[in-house]
C-alpha cells in the first residue's frame, strides 16, 4: 500500500530520505493508531488544571495577606454582625 512510487509519477513522499520516508508511512499509515492514540492526553489535561488551581490559590494567598485586603474582610464582617 506504501511502495515508493514509480519514478515517472512526482511525489512529495517519493522525494524524502529513506528513513524519513518510513517514519512518514509508518505515522500516516491508516489505522497505526499514533495520530490517535490519545494515552495519556486527560492526565496532561488534569496536571494543567492543577496546576492553573495552584497557582491561583496562591495568588489569592498573596492576596488575602495584605493589610488592606485583611482591613477590608474585617470591616465586612464586622458590618454584617453590627445591628443598627
Amino acid at each position: 500500500m506504501f511502495d515508493t512510487p514509480p519514478a515517472e509519477t512526482p511525489s512529495r513522499v517519493g522525494a524524502l530520505p529513506t528513513l524519513t520516508r518510513r517514519r512518514a508511512q509508518r505515522l500516516f499509515r491508516p489505522g497505526s493508531g499514533l495520530l490517535r492514540d490519545e494515552s495519556g492526553a486527560a492526565t496532561a489535561e488534569y496536571a494543567i488544571a492543577t496546576m492553573a488551581a495552584v497557582a491561583f490559590a496562591g495568588l489569592l494567598v498573596v492576596i488575602m495577606r495584605s493589610d488592606e485586603v485583611r482591613g477590608i474582610l474585617t470591616d465586612l464582617v464586622r458590618r454584617a454582625l453590627t445591628f443598627e
